[in-house]
């Protein structure tokens, strides 16, 4: 039965060590069940207030054959300096306080009000993942926006042309979660995942200006992404949604950009599997044809098997080559040709 690895420390695990009542454990809890890459997302404290500075090897020493009474000149290794600065999200929840009176048990009904709330910033961080923008200064950079060419960039030789043109195309990415790899980061001397205050009761104002007296949360969440080593995070770009249903052009079983053979060779770009742990992630269409796939006998690579996910449940987990893969409606089948 496969397991999810516990060997580095997702969101929820950073929850479970603030206090007793596990408030904090359970709202992360709820954000993991219903959003796929909040699963595996490995999350470490930044070392800046507002992040974290890391070293990237852009290059490696040189290194001679060497004859005897031949000297060997010195070289060196280079590096570069990144700074990936955590966002933040914030949310505010109002409830009208005789409304809650009225309900009966007035903490329930303001946990009701609060599971809305923190499920729209849960689909608000899983859509920045994927598709954060540097042009917006208040969100991190996403997936998309750093593998964004299929020649050119450093990391293009990770970006796999799917064959599709046009504008309704999807990505599916797999990730390499790890430390030293890829990893979400929150910044130093704050807590992994969301925190919460009661303000308590105080004054609004309705749509007219006119004041009442409504129970008060804010919800705030400080996170970023670190992509350390980028070859850790493959991008199969342009997938064709229409002919992934019809079976047809670039996706016809017999076609080289078929999903499941790039989901094949996105795996061989991964340097060291033992080095993280890797995921697939895709969107509602992909997901759907991968399982029907798997239904069929003459697809062993892809199948549906029992697994346990972090809560200890057991689930249903669709895997190819034993790679889990999860399921995101953050990602879109509206995604313009990668050229």
């Amino acid at each position: 039965m496969a397991t999810l690895s516990t060997t580095m420390p997702t969101l929820l695990d950073h929850a479970k060590v603030f206090g007793p009542d596990r408030k904090v454990a359970k709202i992360v809890e709820l954000l993991s069940q219903s959003n796929s890459s909040l699963q595996d997302m490995v999350m470490k404290e930044g070392n800046l207030p507002t992040g974290e500075q890391t070293t990237i090897r852009t290059g490696l020493p040189a290194v001679y054959w060497r004859l005897t009474n031949q000297g060997t000149p010195p070289s060196k290794s280079t590096t570069a300096q990144t700074v990936e600065n955590a966002a933040m999200l914030v949310a505010r929840c109002h409830a009208d306080v005789d409304i809650a009176t009225l309900n009966g048990d007035v903490s329930a009904y303001r946990a009701q009000k609060a599971s809305a709330v923190m499920e729209s910033m849960a689909q608000e961080m899983e859509s920045t993942l994927f598709y954060g923008a540097a042009t917006s200064p208040e969100e991190f950079v996403g997936f998309a926006n750093r593998y964004t060419a299929l020649t050119g960039e450093a990391n293009s030789e990770n970006v796999l042309d799917a064959g599709g043109t046009g504008t309704d195309n999807s990505s599916a990415w797999l990730i390499g979660w790890g430390m030293d790899t890829i990893c979400g980061v929150y910044p130093k001397g704050s807590k992994a995942g969301i925190s919460h205050e009661d303000i308590g009761i105080d004054d609004v104002d309705d749509a007219d200006g006119n004041p009442f007296r409504a129970y008060k949360d804010e919800f705030k969440w400080k996170c970023g992404l670190v992509v350390k080593d980028w070859r850790y995070g493959v991008r199969i770009a342009n997938i064709d949604n229409s002919e992934l249903v019809a079976g047809t052009g670039t996706q016809a079983t017999t076609a080289a950009t078929n999903i499941v053979k790039m989901m094949s060779r996105a795996i061989d770009r991964i340097p060291n599997q033992n080095r993280c742990k890797l995921a697939f992630y895709v969107n509602r269409t992909v997901a759907s044809h991968l399982r029907v796939q798997a239904l069929s006998f003459s697809n062993s690579a892809i199948a549906i098997q029992p697994a346990l996910n972090q809560f200890g449940n057991t689930i249903q987990q669709l895997t190819f080559l034993g790679v889990p893969v999860r399921l995101s409606d953050s990602l879109t089948s509206a995604e313009a040709q990668v050229t």
